[in-house]
Parts: structure tokens; C-alpha cells; sequence
């Protein structure tokens, strides 16, 4: 069988994935089980796979995936809990006071306070949250989807305490003898590699996304004001320049000094604190004020069926009270990060499954030291801080767990599906792996100029999988492979998928559903993604020069 026959078939999964969910519309419940299935039928006639290896890696497919769901919990938990307490209601009624132009609400309440729910939630939540509150404050639904869905780019790497690195990145090399060889050759540890990763991931993501403020401002006018001009939009770019590289700036050194957890969360926060108080004393602000048409001229498609649904106010929840959960969730995260002995007591709490079937495949999670256990925690604090009554909490709790199922029931088939992908090198055909031929394919087939093209990938990975950690789940050894056989660095192309896949967040048709769902405009995703197509394309063109410069100008290996 030809190499170009048998990179087909390995792709053919993703690719039956792809057309199920995009050409045909099918929900992630419904493909990605059909993907599973394709890749096991692959897996065993062509790649002479065992079941029992099948089956074991589609166990440890389901623990990583397990893993997953434990941080979607604890970060949906978190949410619920603040919007029964009061305190998303106030955090609204915060942002309202801040400025009464449109553009400087977006940048702040879309892109900013998005990119720290992103940072500290991920999995699609700032959509969730953006949303309803630019909807309260009197955005069109439409111009509220528009403005989540764009923020959902730079911060999406770091997203949900670093999951798309720390997961996604991690599990999609793990047990690649290859790259663990690459690491120790290097004197890195594995945990030091794949930060190493993320951090070049983040020198992309600053050079690239300190501009997003501005475009938001720019879309915003064009799309959505009378006189559907970008120049309204370039008016605001003093603010909009400041308040990126306010975002970014702590971003970068994050990213290279400190590990993937923090980037996106504190940066976010930081970001909200110090823009807020800059607007509110005029600083930078445009001589003009911009504001939407009035409601009766809006057209029929910018408008959603229901209103965003942040609780209801309390009169003693101050602003102070209601950020202090979030200011919490930081203090913790970085603690248990930076503090050695609290680190090592929590990591030493582990469920192992060693050999999974008798077979060399192997997991393990550090289930307490988790961002799910420890968000969960500052959860069940807020309760008792918030002073939230029985029927509160129980409240919460549904609500949160009636999110987790839907989201389980995509990745229980989605992860198992990429572990057997990614561990097809244990076969008895002598064949290597899925992804590792696919990249031999690549590399003959494109060359040196594939690092133009690696976001491209990513982004895909992303819109199919509507997450960014599943996309590098899925690539990053095929991307490190393609990286080694061209000879270039192999940790900037993966980096290169990483902001790939985060920009594919933006055409992400889950995203676009859940984005449109809060504010009532189910139906509707084909004009949601025909708007964000334009920044996705500035994203993955800017990442593919970057690449090319960082490897064969500036000569980093």
C-alpha cells in the first residue's frame, strides 16, 4: 500500500469527522462516535492493532477525557454559583458605569473580562458569559456573539488554567519515544518541554493578538454602526492598542517565566482592573462618543429571542464581594503552583492506571492538584461567603451538572479517538503511527515551507473538535513529526498548532452554537461564522510569517 494511500486513511477519521459536523451539521454527539468507529476499524485492518490495545487506549482516552470533565465542572460550578450569589449581576452592573462608548465597553467587557473567564473557565465560557452581559448592556445579539467570538482567540492557548498545553499539548506527545528522547537530549525535563512550548506559543500569541482590541472596535463599526465605516472603529485606537498590550504584555512573560497556567487568567484580570479605572478617568478616550443605531432601525438577523440571564441583584453584594471569588480562584492556582511543598503534597494525590490491560499504556491524575478540584473549592467557599441559601446552591449544582452531560457526551468519544490515533505505533503491520505517517506524507509532500501552513491544522482541529486542547490532543505529534523531518524546530511548529487551534476558536461551530444560544439566535451560526472568518484568516497568516521568520530568518532551532 502506497504512503500517500496510507496518510489518507490515517487522516480519513478526522476527515469523515469533519464532514459530518460540517458539511452535514451534525452535533459532536453524533460524529465524533462515527470518527471513533473509523479510526478502530483502521486501526485493526490496516494497522494490525489488537483490540486489547484498542480498547485499552480508548480506556486511557476516556481518563484523560475524565480529567477534562473535572475542570469543566469545577469551572461551570464556579459560574452557577456566582450567578445564584448575585454576583455576575453586579459584576454587570460594575461594567455599565465604566464608559458609554460602545467600542470602550467592547474592548473591556468583551475582549478583556472575556479573556480572563477564558483564562480561568475556558471550553467555550466566555461566550457564555460575554454574551448576556454585552446583550445587558445594550448591544444587538448578534454584535454580542460577533465580539465573544472574536475574544476567543489569543487567550484560548491558556485557556481554562493552560488545559490546550498542560492536556492537550502533553497527551497529544506523551508516549512518543521520539520526543521524549528530543527532550532529554535538550537537558529539559518533560514537564520544563512542554512549557517550553507554551511559552513560544505565547511570544506568537503577543505579537499577533495586541491588536485584537482594535479589531473588535473595527468590526463592531463596520458591521453594526449607521455609517458601517472602519474608520469609527480606528478612532478608538490609542485605547484600543493600550488596553492589548496592557493584556499582553504580562501575557508573554507569563508564558516564558512562570508556565501555561497563568497567562491568560491573570493577564485577563490585570487587564479588567487597569483598563476600568482608565476609562472611568477619561484616559485615552475618543472625542466622540460611538453608539448602535436606535433599536427601531436595527435589521431582524441582529436580533436574539431572549435577553442574557446574569441572576438576580442583591443588594449587599458589592462589587469588591462579587470579584473576590475570581481573585480567589488566582491566589489559590498560583499558590498551588509556585509554593514547592503545597505542590508536592497535592501532586502525591494521584489514581493511577498503570499497564491498562496488560499493555504498555499507562495514566495518571493528579485529581486534587487539578484546577477542577481547586475552582470547585473556591465554589463551595462562595457559598458560605456569598451566604447563598439551600435552594441557591442546589440551584447551582443542576445547572452545572446538566452542562457537564452535554459536554461529556462529545468527548467521551472524542478523546478515545485520539488516544487510538495517536498510539497506532503499537501494531503488528510495522507500520508507524497515524499522525507520524501523516507527517512523513507532508513532509515529502510540502517541505520546508510547512511551518507557513501548521496553523491551518490547528485551526481545523478546533473547528471540528470545538476545542482547542482536543486539536492539539490530535496534531501536536504530527506536527512535531513533520517539524523533525523537514529539520526545524520541532517546538515552534507545535507552538504554531497551539495558536492554530486557538484561533480556529473563533469559526469553532460549537462555539458559534453555544455563542448564539444564550442570546437566542439558534439558527443563525452561518452568519455568526462568515463574520469571524475575517479574523481567523488575519491570525492564521500572521502565526504561518512569524513561523517562517522565527525558523529561517531569525534562525531558531
Amino acid at each position: 500500500m502506497s504512503t500517500g494511500l496510507l496518510a489518507f486513511l490515517a487522516f480519513l477519521p478526522i476527515l469523515v469527522a469533519m464532514v459530518l459536523l460540517v458539511g452535514l451539521g451534525w452535533g459532536a454527539r453524533q460524529a465524533m462516535p462515527v470518527g471513533y468507529i473509523v479510526v478502530v476499524i483502521i486501526g485493526f485492518l490496516v494497522w494490525k492493532m489488537d483490540l486489547i490495545t484498542i480498547l485499552a487506549a480508548s480506556i486511557q482516552g476516556l481518563w484523560i477525557a475524565a480529567t477534562l470533565l473535572w475542570i469543566i465542572f469545577g469551572a461551570l460550578l464556579l459560574l452557577a454559583t456566582l450567578k445564584y450569589s448575585g454576583a455576575i449581576a453586579t459584576i454587570r452592573a460594575g461594567f455599565m458605569k465604566i464608559s458609554p462608548d460602545r467600542r470602550i465597553q467592547a474592548i473591556i467587557v468583551g475582549f478583556l473580562f472575556g479573556c480572563f473567564i477564558e483564562g480561568a473557565s475556558g471550553f467555550g465560557t466566555p461566550a457564555a458569559i460575554v454574551g448576556p452581559l454585552l446583550l445587558a448592556l445594550g448591544f444587538p445579539a448578534f454584535a454580542a456573539v460577533i465580539v465573544g467570538m472574536i475574544t476567543q482567540s489569543v487567550p484560548v492557548t491558556f485557556g481554562a488554567v493552560g488545559t490546550p498545553i498542560l492536556v492537550g499539548v502533553n497527551g497529544g506527545l506523551t508516549g512518543a519515544k521520539v520526543v521524549e528522547a528530543h527532550a532529554q537530549a535538550l537537558g529539559l525535563t518533560w514537564t520544563e518541554y512542554i512549557a517550553s512550548i507554551g511559552a513560544r506559543a505565547g511570544t506568537f500569541h503577543a505579537l499577533i493578538g495586541f491588536v485584537m482590541p482594535l479589531i473588535i472596535s473595527m468590526m463592531l463599526t463596520r458591521f453594526f454602526g449607521k455609517n458601517k465605516s472602519w474608520k469609527e472603529g480606528l478612532e478608538v485606537w490609542p485605547f484600543a492598542l493600550f488596553a492589548g498590550l496592557l493584556f499582553v504584555t504580562p501575557y508573554v512573560l507569563l508564558a516564558n517565566f512562570v508556565g501555561p497556567e497563568f497567562p491568560s487568567m491573570l493577564s485577563g484580570l490585570l487587564g479588567v482592573g487597569i483598563s476600568s479605572y482608565a476609562a472611568s478617568k477619561g484616559f485615552l478616550q475618543p472625542k466622540t462618543v460611538w453608539d448602535f443605531p436606535p433599536q427601531e432601525e436595527w435589521p431582524s438577523y441582529w436580533m436574539g429571542t431572549v435577553s442574557g440571564d446574569p441572576g438576580q441583584a442583591r443588594a449587599q453584594m458589592s462589587l469588591v464581594k462579587a470579584w473576590i471569588p475570581y481573585v480567589l480562584v488566582g491566589i489559590i492556582l498560583v499558590l498551588t503552583r509556585m509554593h514547592p511543598g503545597l505542590q508536592q503534597a497535592l501532586t502525591k494525590i494521584t489514581i493511577d492506571h498503570n499497564n491498562i490491560l496488560g499493555t504498555s499504556i499507562s495514566h495518571s491524575w493528579q485529581w486534587v492538584y487539578s484546577p477542577g478540584a481547586l475552582i470547585g473549592l473556591v465554589a463551595v467557599i462562595t457559598w458560605l461567603f456569598h451566604q447563598m441559601k439551600g435552594q441557591e446552591i442546589k440551584a447551582a449544582l443542576k445547572e452545572s451538572a446538566g452542562q457537564l452531560f452535554n459536554a461529556s457526551m462529545a468527548l467521551i468519544f472524542t478523546v478515545p479517538m485520539v488516544r487510538v490515533f495517536i498510539m497506532s505505533n503499537l501494531n503488528n503491520s510495522g507500520l508507524e503511527s497515524m499522525p507520524i505517517l501523516m507527517a512523513r506524507f507532508v513532509a515529502d509532500s510540502v517541505g520546508g515551507a510547512w511551518p507557513a501552513f501548521a496553523a491551518v491544522i490547528g485551526a481545523i482541529g478546533a473547528m471540528i473538535a470545538g476545542s482547542n486542547t482536543v486539536s492539539n490532543l490530535t496534531f501536536s505529534l504530527f506536527q512535531w513529526s513533520v517539524a523533525d523531518f523537514i529539520g526545524v524546530s520541532q517546538r515552534i511548529v507545535v507552538a504554531i498548532q497551539a495558536v492554530g487551534g486557538a484561533a480556529g476558536n473563533m469559526i469553532c461551530v460549537h462555539n458559534a452554537v453555544a455563542a448564539a444560544a444564550v442570546v437566542g439566535m439558534i439558527g443563525k451560526e452561518g452568519l455568526i461564522l462568515r463574520r469571524t472568518f475575517l479574523p481567523t484568516i488575519y491570525y492564521l497568516v500572521a502565526v504561518g510569517v512569524y513561523g517562517m521568520i522565527a525558523i529561517y530568518v531569525l534562525g531558531f532551532s
